[in-house]
């Protein structure tokens, strides 16, 4: 049970969803332009919320699974009922531009309130241990500044990007999730204490992208390519030994995404991207009488896929990685003193629209191996993967209003062989503007 409440408190840093499509450039609901057309100021924003209900694993039949999203019983029962965000919480995005001697100037800032309570610290670490649960009366929820950052550039010269925005490594997975409007996988919405979001398929077929404070340079269109090549403030592990000391990076954390479109015709699309990321930790750790300093490097790749043909939308997703572990970068990524593990995992999603309904079906997997040490080997009850199967369905009721209904799995398995199983339902509506 231990190793599953420190599952719960690190799982509640990782759903930090609230992603669109459009936040890269939002698509604002609402422009206003200056009187000498100098200026363009634009509001965007959405609010989603579910009834969510889950059936876990039941505490006489589970295992611990350290790092495992399928939801345990307690004492008390299995069943799990939660009136919270999906994998989006609500947003709100204030953005402005301007062109000034040739050069297109912007600027976004992104509020992100969810409407589960929480009284203190970041809403999307809320502790989920049940003794110390935030979710009581006259609480409040609270508020999540993960979007501010700016950017220039022209069509000739391309486009810097400064700032805290999402990062390449796994946006596309995320991005295109067909849960993202929904809940997927409940995450803490299975818990006591639910935090601002669900986790959609995060963790259950591609690693967190995260929002990261960056530096970026993306090129001009080359005939459908289109390159970005950029550094990040270095992440810190969540999962280093708890004697470990973190000690300051001597280099930020690099990554890169390469995309190409081709238009087939006016129905028929495809699109595919690459990226990668890298970064190197540093810690030390006292042994006996001595304090030993060690190092690792994280590093992962992925491809993305996606063919639009008319109403059918087919996507596929791959990811590897060392050192980065799973969930969330840097979540289990090394051993001890820094021997790495090896992770891996990916995703399939079919959707087809029927008017204005549009069913989905999608699964994916995470996967996560030992490191090479005698210590971590021995570890049975260490992750060794987490999947889930999602089949949703999602009617715009008008062009701003969806309505949705979804049905998950998610079993969680440890490297000794057990797992645990959990099923989740859920129901609700998403309005974006």
């Amino acid at each position: 049970m231990k190793n599953m409440r420190l599952t719960q408190r690190i799982l509640g840093s990782l759903v930090a969803g609230g992603l669109m499509a459009a936040l890269a450039a939002p698509a604002a609901a609402v422009d206003i332009t200056t009187a000498d057309g100098a200026w363009t100021f634009s509001v965007s924003g959405e609010i989603n919320v579910d009834y969510i209900f889950s059936s876990c694993e039941s505490q006489s039949s589970s295992v611990p699974v350290t790092g495992g999203l399928a939801c345990v019983g307690t004492g008390g029962g299995s069943d799990v009922s939660n009136i919270g965000n999906g994998l989006l919480p609500a947003s709100i995005a204030f953005g402005v531009k301007t062109t000034q001697n040739g050069i297109d100037i912007s600027a976004h800032f992104g509020f992100f309130p969810g409407i589960a309570t929480n009284d203190g610290g970041s809403p999307n670490q809320q502790a989920n241990d049940r003794a110390v649960s935030t979710n009581t009366a006259l609480g409040t929820t609270g508020l999540d500044v993960r979007q501010v950052y700016l950017t220039f550039g022209t069509k000739e010269m391309g486009t810097v990007l400064m700032g805290r925005q999402i990062g390449l490594f796994g946006a596309d997975a995320i991005l295109n999730d067909m849960t993202l409007i929904g809940v997927g996988g409940p995450g803490s919405a299975a818990g006591p204490a639910p935090s601002n979001t669900s986790l959609g398929r995060i963790g259950l077929g591609y690693i967190y992208t995260d929002w990261l404070a960056q530096i970026d340079y993306t090129t001009p269109d080359f005939s459908g390519f289109n390159f970005t090549v950029g550094a990040f403030d270095p992440l810190n592990s969540l999962t280093e030994p708890a004697l470990a000391t973190t000690q300051p990076k001597k280099a930020p954390g690099f990554h890169g995404k390469a995309t190409f479109t081709m238009p087939f015709n006016d129905t028929t699309k495809l699109y595919v991207s690459v990226a990668g990321i890298t970064q190197k930790q540093y810690y030390g750790i006292t042994v006996g009488p001595n304090q030993v300093n060690y190092n690792y490097t994280g590093s992962g790749g992925d491809i993305f896929a996606k063919l639009d043909i008319s109403d059918l939308e087919v996507i596929a997703y791959y990811y590897n990685a060392k050192g980065l572990g799973t969930t969330a970068l840097f979540n289990f990524g090394a051993y001890g003193l820094g021997q790495t593990r090896k992770s891996e995992g990916g995703l399939a999603q079919v959707t087809y629209k029927l008017g204005e309904v549009k069913l989905g079906i999608s699964y994916g997997e995470s996967k996560l191996d030992h490191a090479d040490d005698p210590g971590d080997v021995g570890d049975p009850f260490l992750v060794a993967s987490n999947k889930s199967g999602t089949i949703g369905a999602y009617w715009s009721l008008t062009k701003n209003l969806t309505l949705l209904a979804e049905a998950s799995q998610v079993k969680a398995s440890n490297q000794g062989g057990g797992d645990n199983k959990s099923n989740t339902f859920n129901i609700g509506a998403y309005v974006g503007f």
